[in-house]
């Protein structure tokens, strides 16, 4: 497709080039588990193109799901042309990404060591500290990035927008530190829309593909968007540990990326809104969202194209405001996640970023909002007869435990 078309027109379009030649209009589905063989050579010669992380051979066959499969190819290849990269790779959850990732660029090729910039996803935080996939890390702020490079590093982490308090970094300079070493941003706040990391230098941008990409709330996955090269070494980690993505998954996501654009806009239109109103109110003691600060580092001017549509805020009152908050709001549902057409708020701290030590997790007394397509007049209407009728004297619950390490604030 060609690289003058505006993302719109490339979220509605890619990934659908063999359509015509199918004498399809809709995305097809594809939900074969094995594939016929036209001899055993060539079956053979099939089977170990795609267990060792290449394509199908023109003249072979799939084989078997596992390996390949067209629904999944399509979506792949429409991420890929989003995030201006030779190539995509689609998994089971952004888990299961991240995972691959780590896999294909610490044990695969020898070096155990990671360099992890925090803020963090908790559940990435969590994976690379659990040493569950025999890493080494070390955690920094994004200007320790260089120092902290060592002679077996295979891979620094990164998230910008950061979750939960959307903190930007400068992906440039931190692949400037990072020098021969690639770097893994985690795109899912930004989407392809609003940030492209391999733009920026960046080796590859991973996706929690449930969140904006899918857009309803229905489909669990995660892609990331790299060179072909890359992808042969994350296909074969995804061949081997059979993290796929279902074609009916695959399909969601696809059609998902076409209505992309508008749900964003809006969604960040009306975040905007929420964060004015946000401001005025004395029940907030601080707001988190990209620009705010003035953006000393010209961030938004020079790496993104938007602010996007995830808020957080800092509750006056502390952990018992913001548990009283997040339990009272009707329209924002109070669930984890992101992303989607509804309205969600959540509490950081008890919940996705529980397992992240205390020291490093965020304060007990943010919540974060993920801005839906409801009228931007309702979603603040709910939160105003919220923060009034919230009472918070018979809710001190404590967060600190045995458990979880952490204390309210």
């Amino acid at each position: 497709m060609s690289a003058a078309l505006h993302p719109d027109t490339v979220a509605v379009h890619s990934g659908r080039s063999d359509l015509g030649e199918l004498g399809v209009h809709a995305l097809p589905i594809d939900l074969s588990t094995t594939n016929p063989l036209p001899d055993v050579e060539r079956g053979g010669d099939s089977y170990e193109a795609m267990a060792t992380g290449g394509r199908p051979p023109a003249d072979g066959s799939l084989v078997y799901a596992r390996l390949w499969n067209p629904t999944v190819a399509r979506f792949e290849e429409a991420l890929a042309e989003l995030e201006h990269a030779e190539a995509s790779v689609a998994f089971g959850s952004g888990m299961a990404a991240m995972t691959a990732v780590i896999l294909a660029h610490t044990n695969a090729v020898g070096k155990r060591h990671v360099v992890a910039v925090r803020p963090l996803y908790g559940g990435t935080d969590h994976l690379l500290g659990s040493g569950l996939l025999g890493a080494e890390v070390t955690y920094c702020g994004p200007r320790e990035v260089g120092a902290s490079i060592r002679t077996d590093t295979g891979l620094v982490v990164l998230e910008t927008p950061a979750n939960p308090t959307l903190e930007l970094t400068d992906i440039a300079d931190v692949v400037a530190q990072a020098g021969a070493v690639p770097v893994v941003v985690d795109n899912t706040f930004a989407t392809p829309l609003l940030q492209n990391p391999i733009d920026l230098g960046a080796a590859l941008s991973l996706h929690s593909a449930t969140k904006y990409l899918g857009g309803h709330g229905d489909v669990i996955a995660g892609v990331v968007a790299c060179s072909e090269q890359t992808a042969e070494a994350l296909r074969r980690v995804r061949a081997v540990t059979g993290g796929l993505l279902h074609p009916l998954g695959a399909y969601l996501l696809h059609r998902g990326l076409a209505t992309l654009p508008v749900r964003l806009q809006r969604q960040q239109e009306s975040a905007r809104r929420i964060v004015s109103w946000l401001l005025d109110r004395p029940e907030v003691a601080e707001v988190f969202y990209p620009g705010l600060d003035g953006d000393p580092q010209g961030l938004l001017d020079r790496q993104m194209r938007g602010t996007g549509a995830m808020v957080a805020m800092r509750m006056r009152g502390g952990y018992a405001a913001a548990s009283a908050v997040a339990s009272a709001t009707r329209l924002f549902t109070h669930a984890v996640s992101l992303g989607g057409v509804d309205s969600l708020i959540q509490h950081p701290a008890a919940l996705t970023h529980r397992p992240v030590p205390a020291e490093s997790r965020p304060a007990a007394d943010i919540l974060r909002l993920s801005i839906g397509l409801e009228a931007a007049d309702d979603l603040i209407a709910d939160l105003a007869a919220t923060f009034a009728g919230a009472s918070t004297s018979d809710r001190v619950a404590p967060l600190h435990d045995a458990r979880t390490g952490a204390g309210r604030s």
